[in-house]
């Protein structure tokens, strides 16, 4: 095994570069005073943190990357995936989460993938399957309903 990242998920490209054009915009502010340095750092930090942050997957673990730090997990130290909303978050097997920055639910897969793990769901308990009597007796009743005029 290669410790090559495999994949990497980043932001949106265009973060880095609004935040960039805002620094380069607001540079004439510092022909009024050199305090509007200040003024120019945040814009400045944003562009840094768009570019660099993000989460980087190999097949020995992952490597989350913030502005000014990573940190790096092995997979053997990973009990789970947990989807939140929009976030995805690294379940440890003593207990705490980590963010996964920039991966969205829908990058799972290929996350997974580049990890080289089998991919595993786990069912929700109500989406368990019905024997076929139960199945057909429930496709009954919907043809029923569909059936009857509205009234």
């Amino acid at each position: 095994m290669s410790n090559q990242v495999k994949v990497k998920f980043r932001r949106s490209a265009a973060l880095a570069v609004a935040a960039a054009i805002t620094v380069i915009g607001g540079v004439p502010l510092l022909a009024e005073s050199v305090w509007f340095l200040l003024v120019l750092l945040v814009p400045l930090a944003v562009a840094i943190w768009a570019w660099r942050a993000g989460t980087d997957v190999n097949e020995r673990g992952f490597t989350v990357r913030a502005l000014f730090g990573s940190r790096t997990v092995q997979w053997a130290a990973v009990d789970g995936l947990v989807i939140d909303g929009d976030s995805v978050q690294a379940r440890l097997a003593n207990g705490h989460l980590v963010p996964l920055d920039a991966v969205r639910p829908a990058d799972v897969p290929r996350l997974i993938q580049a990890s080289g793990q089998p991919l595993e769901t786990d069912r929700p308990a109500d989406a368990e399957t019905t024997d076929g009597a139960e199945a057909d007796a429930l496709r009954e009743d919907d043809a029923e309903d569909s059936a009857q005029p509205a009234k």
